[in-house]
C-alpha cells in the first residue's frame, strides 16, 4: 500500500487525485492532505479518506482539530508552511502530489525532493522559480520527478524511456510541440481584450481549473510558465519548444523526431489521466476516464499563438533566456497582477504590462541560493504592488 501526501487537496488537481485514489483503494492510501480556504471540503476529505494528518493555516489549526475530533476522526492537524514541509518529507509517505498553486508550493515541494520522494509535479511555479536549484536537488537526492501538467506528462510519455541519460538531440529528437487550448479568448485581438471581465476569464472552454490558473490560461501565461517548466524538465532552450494552439485539447503535446516521425499523446481533457499515469508509472491503473472516441471528437485543428494579443508567452521566453531570478520575478509579478484582476482592480490587458514593468525594473541576480530566490520573489511582489497603483489610480 503506497502512502500519498496531497499538497492542495481542495483544488481541482486535488479533487482529481482523490478520485483516482478512491478508484484504487488496494494500491494507495491518503497519508496527509492540505487545504487553505475551503476547510469544509477538507473536513469532508478527512471524513472519507481518514488521513493521518491534515495541514491547515495556523490561525485555523485549533478549530479544525476540534472539528476533526467532533467527527470521531484521529487525524492530527499540522500547521502552516512548517506543517506542509513536515508532511512532505515524512518517512511514512512515498509519494507527494505537489498541487498547491503558486509560489506557496515551493518550499514543501523542495522538501519532498530533498527527502527523495516520488514527486508528482502539478505546481509548475515551484520549478519556474527555482529552476536549476530544483533540478540539481532532484539529482542529488535521487528523487523521482514526474510531471502532471497534461502537456509535460504527454511529452514524457512520447520520449524514450531513458531520455534523461543524454541530450535529446543525441536521441534523434528535433523539437517538442507544446499544445495550448487558446483559452476562452482564442482569436480575439488586443483591443477586444481590454474589456474582459474576471467572470469571462475564468470560464475555460475545455478544462475545470481554479481561478488563478484559469486566468493564466486566458492570458497564455500558463503556457509561458509551462514553456519554462519544459525547458528545465527536458534540458532544452525555448527555441527547441514550439507552442501550438490546439483548441480541442485532445492532443496534449507532441515530440518531433529527426526522421520525420511525430509522436502525440491523445486523450479526453481530464487531469485524472496524467495523475493516474504518474501515480502508477511505469504501470497503468484505472483513472475513471472514458476512452477517446476519435469519431465523436471530429476534426483536430492547429494554429500559431498570437504573441501580439497575448504577450505573456513571450515575456516568459524572455525571462527564461535572461536567467537567474528573472523567472521567479516573472511568476511573482504575475501572481500579484492576476489577483488584482480577479478583484476587479486591474484590466485584463494590463496584466502583462505590470509584469513587463517589474521585469524591466529588476536586476540580474544568480538563482543559486534559496534565500536569494525568496528575497527576489518578495521584492518583485512589492514592486508589482507599487506598479499597480499607477494603473488603479489612472
Amino acid at each position: 500500500m503506497i502512502a500519498v501526501t496531497l499538497l492542495g487537496g481542495t483544488g481541482s488537481i486535488g479533487e482529481s487525485t482523490l478520485d483516482v485514489l478512491a478508484r484504487n483503494p488496494d494500491l494507495y492510501r491518503l497519508f496527509a492532505v492540505s487545504g487553505y480556504r475551503r476547510l469544509d471540503e477538507l473536513l469532508q476529505i478527512c471524513q472519507h479518506f481518514q488521513p493521518e494528518y491534515a495541514v491547515v493555516p495556523k490561525e485555523a489549526a485549533a478549530s479544525f482539530q476540534q472539528r476533526l475530533k467532533s467527527s470521531g476522526l484521529t487525524t492530527q492537524v499540522a500547521e502552516g508552511e512548517e506543517g506542509l514541509v513536515w508532511v512532505s518529507q515524512h518517512t511514512d509517505t512515498q509519494v507527494v502530489v505537489a498541487a498547491i498553486v503558486g509560489a506557496a508550493g515551493l518550499l514543501p515541494t523542495l522538501a519532498a525532493v530533498k527527502a527523495g520522494k516520488r514527486i508528482l509535479l502539478a505546481n509548475k511555479e515551484a520549478l519556474v522559480m527555482s529552476g536549476a536549484l530544483f533540478m540539481d536537488a532532484v539529482q542529488e537526492h535521487q528523487a523521482t520527478l514526474l510531471p502532471v501538467d497534461s502537456e509535460h506528462n504527454a511529452i514524457f510519455q512520447c520520449l524514450p524511456q531513458q531520455f534523461a541519460d543524454k541530450p535529446l538531440a543525441d536521441q534523434g529528437i528535433e523539437k517538442l510541440l507544446l499544445t495550448a487550448s487558446g483559452g476562452p479568448f482564442r482569436g480575439w485581438k488586443k483591443e477586444q481584450l481590454k474589456t474582459v471581465t474576471p467572470a469571462q476569464a475564468v470560464a475555460h472552454p475545455n478544462w475545470s481549473m481554479g481561478q488563478k490558473i484559469s486566468v493564466d490560461s486566458a492570458t497564455l501565461m500558463n503556457k509561458g510558465l509551462e514553456l519554462i517548466e519544459a525547458c528545465w524538465l527536458f534540458s532544452l532552450q525555448p527555441e527547441a519548444i514550439q507552442v501550438v494552439v490546439h483548441p480541442q485539447s485532445i492532443i496534449h503535446s507532441l515530440v518531433s523526431y529527426k526522421d520525420g516521425s511525430v509522436l502525440a499523446q491523445m486523450g479526453n481533457p481530464d487531469m485524472r489521466t496524467p495523475l493516474a499515469h504518474a501515480l502508477a508509472w511505469p504501470e497503468r491503473i484505472d483513472a475513471g476516464v472514458a476512452p477517446l472516441d476519435l469519431i465523436a471528437s471530429g476534426a483536430l485543428t492547429f494554429e500559431a499563438a498570437d504573441d501580439d494579443a497575448f504577450p505573456c508567452l513571450d515575456l516568459a521566453r524572455q525571462a527564461f533566456k535572461a536567467g537567474g531570478c528573472y523567472p521567479a520575478q516573472l511568476n511573482a509579478a504575475n501572481e500579484v497582477a492576476v489577483d488584482s484582476f480577479l478583484q476587479g482592480q486591474l484590466g485584463f490587458t494590463q496584466i502583462p504590462e505590470v509584469i513587463d514593468r517589474v521585469l524591466q525594473a529588476s536586476e540580474p541576480r544568480p538563482a543559486n541560493d534559496l534565500e536569494i530566490l525568496l528575497s527576489e520573489d518578495g521584492r518583485a511582489r512589492d514592486l508589482a504592488q507599487q506598479t499597480l497603483k499607477d494603473f488603479i489610480t489612472n
